[in-house]
């Protein structure tokens, strides 16, 4: 399967799903919009994370906003989105720590531990995260 072939399935599992814009542009994918359910943006990240490099490749911004599991959560990638909704994701993008991602989203670098503790089922230390890791943002 080729990288357009793998843009059009991510942007075909949008369709009927995805309230915004999926596109390609400038050689990367670019997702804008909403969904009503977690679940609905599972599907779209799973069908997102099938790109090679969607780290570099992808860039999105999938909210939550309706639905039995929605509480507006936003999840994006590379860019952090800001908001103050409880449940919030953030993916992990090359260059990050939990002291950026902290100053971005709970407004001080110093408050990095509270994303580590929402994590330790997936961070064993607070210096080790990976790219392309999805964090519960507290």
């Amino acid at each position: 399967m080729s990288l357009r072939d793998k843009y059009a399935y991510a942007i075909q599992t949008a369709k009927g799903h995805f309230q915004g814009n999926a596109e390609e542009r400038e050689g990367k994918l670019h997702f804008v919009g909403t969904v009503a359910t977690e679940d609905e943006k599972n599907q779209i990240w799973n069908a997102i994370k099938t790109i090679p490099d969607w780290q570099k490749d992808v860039v999105a911004d999938i909210r939550v906003t309706g639905g039995p599991a929605a509480a507006a959560q936003p999840a994006s990638a590379p860019a952090a989105t800001s908001g103050t909704s409880a449940g919030r994701t953030y993916t992990v993008q090359p260059g990050d720590t939990l002291g950026k991602i902290a100053k971005d989203y709970l407004g001080s670098s110093n408050a990095y531990m509270k994303i580590f503790e929402a994590n330790k089922d997936q961070l064993s230390d607070p210096d080790k995260i990976r790219p392309g890791q999805v964090l519960q943002i507290p």
